[in-house]
């Protein structure tokens, strides 16, 4: 699989869970296939992503395809405007 949404299940933050139903929402309706990867279930997911992005205070949702970073909702949210969804998500 190609997309991975890290996202968690665990956040009393009304935008964290705001933006990841946003950003599913979107790439459900260009029938965009991802991975739904829940950092809460661990730390050494949340270390994972963490590590993977090289910044330590990075929160979700964050995108890759497979290991490459996308980034995160401000710039998904970008892509979503100039529609350049594809390309942010290195589809196209």
């Amino acid at each position: 699989m190609g997309i991975k949404l890290y996202y968690t299940t665990v956040t009393a933050s009304r935008t964290v869970k705001s933006q990841q139903a946003e950003v599913m929402r979107i790439l459900e309706s260009k029938k965009i296939q991802y991975e739904l990867i829940d950092i809460s279930v661990g730390g050494e997911l949340r270390n994972e992503m963490k590590n993977k992005i090289g910044n330590p205070t990075a929160v979700p949702p964050q995108l890759f395809n497979e290991d490459q970073y996308c980034g995160d909702y401000e710039m998904f949210a970008e892509a979503v405007e100039a529609d350049t969804v594809d390309q942010f998500l290195k589809l196209a």
